[in-house]
């Protein structure tokens, strides 16, 4: 998955900016005014640097962040779209952003070293809370959306098997092994919190013969075509929507909870206190749903990440065109 790999690749990114600093970046110019986040502008003066990944969720996030802050007053530098979980993290940890939109699970797993997810949503990020203060991290409450593991079927197959449920495709497994067949990518594959952990969790037991191993973007259009019953898919891609597919629910809480939440430097947040009251709704509006359909924008519509983003802060009414 996109946000959980790749760390090699980042800390030789990482090995770079070290030695140079992280100098891109462009200042944020959108013509905004409050709405009904940033009354009284409570960021003026501010100079905020906002940072995020390079794929389409974080781009859109990193957006939706920046542009709140500047209908709150202050003038931000976009340093969103470096490579890889672990260089997003080092830019906040040592100063080169001030803030950015990240994946609970992740920070649990990836940046704080731990093996096991906590079920519940909610105490994984008050986890993640508590463990990050002595990094001069604060997390701000995470919006609902969670971009996690899950299978998804077809339209067809749904009609077809009637599954809702992964205890539903377990049961399936058992009762007509020949039905369950998965599009699933290498990692998942072999990863604890992918398919063998999903097998356990559930009490499947999915022959070889009816897994094939393919790049994530063919997952998706394989599925829709229902050349395997069930695909990995991550639980806010556009393409979900744009093709129809429908998820399983995941009733055993078996996959990790990555929850967007707002990562600040405790430094900025000491400073900007205001900083919490401008993106608490703006967080708790990003759902699922939310989530896909901005992403189709950019993913299927081709649409621009910075402007769906903007499109979407004006539609809520969080802010508006100056």
């Amino acid at each position: 998955m996109r946000r959980r790999t790749g760390v090699t690749l980042a800390a030789s990114v990482l090995v770079v900016a070290a030695g140079c600093g992280l100098t891109s970046g462009s200042p944020m110019v959108d013509d905004v005014v409050p709405g009904t986040i940033g009354k009284g502008r409570p960021l003026e003066g501010a100079d905020l640097t906002i940072t995020s990944k390079e794929f389409t969720e974080q781009l859109i996030l990193g957006a939706i962040m920046g542009i709140a802050f500047q209908a709150a007053g202050a003038e931000v530098l976009d340093r969103t779209g470096i490579q890889g979980s672990v260089g997003t993290r080092a830019a906040v940890e040592n100063g080169d952003a001030d803030a950015t939109y990240e994946y609970t699970g992740t920070a649990w797993i990836t940046y704080l070293g731990n093996t096991k997810p906590i079920p519940d949503p909610r105490q994984q990020w008050e986890a993640v809370r508590d463990a990050d203060v002595r990094n001069d991290i604060t997390w701000l409450p995470p919006a609902p959306m969670n971009n996690t593991y899950a299978l998804a079927m077809n339209q067809a197959n749904h009609k077809k098997y009637g599954t809702n449920t992964l205890s539903e495709v377990a049961e399936l497994s058992k009762s007509d092994p020949g039905a369950v067949t998965l599009c699933v990518e290498g990692e998942f594959a072999n990863r604890a919190d992918g398919l063998p952990g999903l097998e356990k969790a559930y009490g499947m037991d999915i022959p070889a013969g009816n897994i094939t191993q393919m790049d994530t973007g063919i997952i998706y259009t394989q599925t829709a075509k229902g050349a395997c019953a069930y695909g990995e898919v991550y639980t806010t891609d556009g393409r979900i929507k744009s093709m129809n597919l429908v998820v399983m629910e995941d009733d055993k809480k078996f996959f990790p909870n990555y929850n967007a939440a707002p990562m600040v430097r405790t430094a900025t947040l000491d400073e900007w206190p205001a900083i919490a009251s401008v993106l608490a709704p703006v967080t708790k509006a990003l759902t699922n749903d939310v989530a896909r359909s901005l992403n189709a924008k950019v993913d299927v519509d081709g649409e621009d990440p910075h402007q769906v983003a903007l499109d979407w802060m004006v539609e809520k009414g969080f802010v508006r065109e100056g």
